[in-house]
């Protein structure tokens, strides 16, 4: 049965990317190490550590989906037509793009959060569905639509910027003990809900 799993790279303290969208240091343990491996994206390699690696390894085959919001759609269009991980991309957004250059990509564009996580793990089957952090995460969580939860963790404070569960006001969430890997400038956290 697919679940549903928040996951990004974060600060220290919870975010996701500075004021201005720019991810700054977070990203430097995707290159920083011996080992390359690839997501969906064969012209992206990343080279991390072993450590690192092999948790990739053990997870990103178990991502039939990735879901991502309009905000980060436009930020990265749409990583040019391609998923960075799994086969699909589901966008949640009122207003699908009418000019993107890559009409026949594997991206769906969804009205809204509860029926683009539907259609992901119908589509996903028994793969799972990833959720990159910020504001859809923190409305799946409030839903109660996360099943797991991956902290990737890099060593730095931004003390402001975009929040992992964006402006999540919901009740107190509480999560069993993670499962740690130690990579170089990351350490991954691979939580479960309670």
């Amino acid at each position: 049965m697919s679940k549903v799993i928040a996951t990004a790279v974060v600060s220290m303290d919870g975010f996701i990317a500075d004021t201005s969208d720019a991810v700054g240091p977070l990203f430097d343990w995707y290159d920083n190490g011996p080992v390359e491996i690839y997501g969906t994206d064969k012209g992206r390699p990343f080279h991390v550590s072993q450590a690192s690696a092999d948790y990739m390894r053990s997870t990103w085959p178990n991502i039939g989906a990735t879901m991502m919001g309009r905000r980060l759609f436009d930020l990265t269009n749409g990583w040019n037509g391609v998923p960075a991980v799994g086969d699909h991309v589901f966008v949640v957004t009122h207003h699908a793009p009418t000019d993107w250059p890559f009409p026949d990509a594997p991206f769906t564009f969804v009205d809204n959060l509860e029926d683009a996580i539907a259609q992901a793990k119908a589509f996903c089957g028994d793969r799972n569905v990833a959720l990159p952090g910020g504001t859809l995460t923190g409305q799946a969580l409030e839903a109660g639509l996360i099943d797991e939860l991956v902290l990737n963790i890099a060593p730095v404070v931004f003390g402001t910027g975009i929040p992992f569960f964006g402006t999540y006001t919901g009740r107190r969430q509480l999560f069993d003990n993670p499962t740690v890997t130690e990579g170089d400038r990351v350490t991954h956290l691979h939580y479960k809900i309670s």
